[in-house]
């Protein structure tokens, strides 16, 4: 089988790793891929990024299955155009892919089908957002609507920082066309949560639990990233929080995807707050999390691809997944600067020195050189049999990478 998986993140790198140890697999060209994708034994990266170039590729080269991780494309509606061309892929369709590229519309969409997620308002314009804040309690969350990778959350202590919040989003658009509007939250106190899921539009099959890290500092400061590190199982994720999860949250979006008519075979990542008043939606993502994927992964006893094309039958309700009894810990290592602005062009050294799985991500190859290219540069990925073990062996093996400017957390 020859597939296509769209993407350059280190998730990418994670998911062709996995496909590539599955004997049918012949080839895994990603696009436009990184560094990690390329020196895959199957692997070949190819340098297109747009809808219709993607699709010519796939035709031509009879690709047998793409797997969607860009979420932009995936709002552009690359699934409807790979359907359209009799192609099979994996992803939400346009429609679905909404509930996480407008934050407005997914808002929406849980009050309409009751799930539960914090009371909010939506704005378009910033002089409404402005006077909303006058009776507004703090602290309080303030949000771009469209995609902003990962960062386009703000929660703000007081009026001044919520202030400046809506105007760097609608005013200054920090975040680009994502600001175009904004919603407003209520801010929930508790332990997050990722619940990555597969789903067939019939059913919802959900992975382990996870429990990512989205500040750029120790002890979950400063600026939001796309996330520094994951361990999982969560710890906090247990029986009582996945029966409320199930009832409050999985069974109405599973209804309201199937009266909305959003028909597709693809991933749902749940973005969980587990509360004392219960356990509360934040966010869809309409693809797998990263670098949730990187720490889920390792754990996966059964073949990827088969579950894939098992669900594309529609036979996802008789499947079962397998776990290994152990726990992992996904440690980030960023440039220096990022969630900011950094430099590029670091010599990355010391992956011959290591013995645990390393995702790329923002990673080139360049004169036989491996080089940073990115914000958040490669995922480390330690197991266990205990959390604790999990975490050692994936510290001990980050210890041994080096380039200019490397940071990473030391308490994931």
């Amino acid at each position: 089988m020859q597939l296509l998986i769209i993407g350059s993140g280190g998730r990418e790198h994670a998911l062709a790793w996995k496909f590539s140890q599955n004997e049918k697999v012949t080839k895994i060209f990603t696009a436009p891929g990184n560094a990690g994708t390329a020196m895959l034994d199957k692997g070949e990266n190819i340098a297109l990024t747009k809808v219709d170039e993607l699709l010519s590729f796939a035709q031509q080269q009879k690709i047998d299955l793409t797997i969607v991780g860009s979420e932009a494309l995936l709002v552009e509606g690359i699934v409807d155009s790979f359907e359209a061309a009799g192609l099979r892929i994996f992803g939400p369709d346009r429609r679905a892919a909404m509930l996480e590229g407008s934050k407005a519309f997914s808002k929406d969409f849980m009050k309409k089908y009751g799930v539960k997620t914090a009371a909010y308002e939506i704005f378009s314009t910033p002089q409404q957002a402005l006077e909303y804040l006058h009776t507004a309690s703090f602290p309080i969350v303030v949000k771009a609507s469209g995609l902003a990778a990962g960062k386009g959350v703000i929660i703000c202590q007081d009026l001044s920082e919520a202030e400046k919040a809506v105007k760097d989003i609608m005013q200054h658009r920090q975040f680009g066309d994502a600001g175009e509007k904004i919603v407003i939250e209520e801010y929930l106190e508790g332990v997050e949560a990722s619940i990555l899921s597969i789903t067939d539009s019939k059913t919802i099959l959900t992975f382990i639990s996870a429990k990512d890290h989205k500040k750029i500092g120790e002890g979950e400061t400063g600026l939001n990233t796309g996330g520094m590190g994951v361990i999982a199982p969560n710890p906090f994720v247990d029986e009582k929080v996945m029966k409320l999860f199930g009832e409050d949250i999985l069974t109405p979006s599973l209804h309201g995807i199937q009266k909305e008519g959003m028909k597709f075979n693809g991933f749902i990542f749940f973005g969980l707050m587990i509360t004392k008043r219960g356990v509360y939606l934040l966010e869809y993502n309409m693809r797998l999390g990263d670098p949730e994927t990187q720490a889920i992964l390792p754990l996966l006893e059964d073949d990827l691809l088969d579950i894939l094309l098992r669900t594309m039958e529609g036979d996802l309700g008789n499947i079962e997944l397998h776990w290994k009894k152990a726990y992992s810990c996904c440690v980030v290592a960023a440039s220096e600067g990022y969630p900011l602005s950094y430099e590029k062009g670091k010599t990355i050294e010391g992956l011959d020195n290591v013995d645990v799985p390393v995702f790329l991500a923002g990673v080139q190859s360049k004169e036989g050189s491996l080089l940073t290219s990115g914000g958040r540069v490669l995922n480390v990925t330690g197991t266990g049999e205990s959390l604790e073990r999990a975490r050692q062996n994936a510290y001990r093996n980050i210890r041994n990478i080096h380039f200019d400017g490397m940071y990473y957390r030391k308490d994931i």
